[in-house]
């Protein structure tokens, strides 16, 4: 295999693999977070009587292909699935009840006759091209983080917006910030205006890893990954309240003493292990994000805002009761047989969210646009960082 296909996530690393070569032997980050929030007490009501028939691409180290719980929703085949691995494939078939499998995505793609929809759960320098190609094929994307991979990738944006446009199908990435309940209530607050216009707002996702290398990738390409480059779960706690962008950046870094960023890597020899960003937003407010994954912390992806009116910190609303009255600001239930799954309780929501937005004809809460500002300003701070701290401006993106 060439192309597209082979860049897809493989479930190789022995490490991370127990006896029988399929089990995780420790949880990954994130993967051990299953609270969801307080759910509604009104029963689910069924909201369409069609199935989307879903092809899922990748189950690798993290089991992601399987993680987000379409094999569970009553509104969902899974008519197909891959993985690179013959292993991992067989495995991924079985825990999805996926009637074919593919040996690459591409292929999937290509071939595949009863898909609507694909689920893009393979390695991060693959989703742009592989979502393209999907769009492409007249089919629903939904997308692992990142929507893009690094300055390397920004050329793929406007191919990836009129691929969006021209298809006029779902383009949706499963930024699972985006449905954390502390997220949720943010911007249920935001949308009701209990925080008026925010003036500051804090991201963070704190990941460290051991001094040789972190999370098992394929080909590698965790190794020596600029923090700023896989932005979305600090990011997110603005661009997933506001659906707004950020305008400029300036970010610092500092070189690491781990030996994953002290050797050679593919991304210019990127010697930093934690990138804090102060960007300008949207609304003239400031937010810094910070990612770091070379100091011991313990771990986790956190949000914070302040706005013109009320404040939200420890996962709590602090303002007048009056601007809050009548928010709806637990989360839904979810269909029976629906796990909220992991990542705060994020996976069930996320794919949930994209199979209306198929059905009903609605915008996903992380949309191309949302993805975009989310991705592409980690990518402009990363270069600030490079660059010593200087201040860029970061583009906006339409349809």
């Amino acid at each position: 295999m060439s192309g597209i296909g082979r860049r897809e996530f493989i479930g190789a690393g022995a490490a991370l693999l127990a006896a029988s070569g399929l089990a995780q032997e420790k949880k990954i980050q994130g993967f051990d977070e299953k609270d969801p929030g307080a759910l509604a007490d009104e029963a689910w009501t069924p909201f369409s009587d069609r199935k989307v028939r879903v092809g899922i691409a990748g189950e690798g180290v993290c089991a992601f292909g399987s993680a987000f719980g379409f094999q569970n929703h009553p509104n969902v085949e899974v008519v197909a699935c891959t993985d690179l691995d013959p292993e991992r494939c067989k495995l991924l078939q079985s825990r999805v009840k996926a009637k074919r499998t593919y040996p690459s995505c591409q292929e999937m793609i290509a071939k595949e006759k009863e898909l609507d929809a694909v689920y893009i759960a393979t390695d991060a320098p693959s989703h742009v091209e592989l979502a393209i190609m999907a769009l492409d094929h007249g089919l629903h994307v939904a997308s692992a983080v990142p929507a893009i991979l690094g300055r390397e990738q920004l050329e793929f944006i406007p191919k990836l917006l009129e691929a969006v446009k021209r298809s006029g199908k779902v383009y949706q990435m499963n930024e699972t910030t985006a449905f954390r309940p502390q997220c949720f209530e943010m911007r249920k607050l935001y949308e009701a205006g209990a925080f008026g216009e925010l003036v500051y707002t804090e991201g963070e996702y704190w990941h460290y890893g051991p001094s040789t290398g972190g999370v098992g990738s394929y080909n590698g390409w965790r190794n020596g990954l600029p923090p700023q480059y896989y932005p979305t779960h600090s990011n997110g706690f603005y661009t997933c309240v506001t659906h707004k962008r950020f305008t400029e950046v300036t970010c610092m870094g500092k070189p690491s003493t781990q030996v994953r960023y002290l050797r050679s890597n593919r991304y210019d020899n990127n010697p930093f292990g934690t990138e804090i960003a102060l960007f300008r937003t949207e609304e003239g407010g400031m937010a810094r994000m910070a990612v770091c994954w070379d100091i011991p912390s313990d771990g986790g992806e956190i949000g914070r805002c302040w706005g013109q009116k009320a404040f939200y910190t420890k996962d709590r609303y602090a303002g007048p009761n009056e601007l809050v009255k009548g928010v709806q600001r637990k989360k839904p239930n979810l269909p029976p047989g629906v796990p909220a799954g992991d990542h705060g309780g994020s996976h069930g929501y996320l794919m949930d969210d994209f199979i209306r937005a198929i059905l009903l004809g609605k915008k996903p809460e992380v949309d191309v646009i949302t993805a975009l500002n989310t991705t592409v300003s980690g990518i402009y701070a990363h270069l600030s960082a490079v660059k010593g701290g200087e201040t860029l401006k970061i583009p906006s993106f339409s349809l």
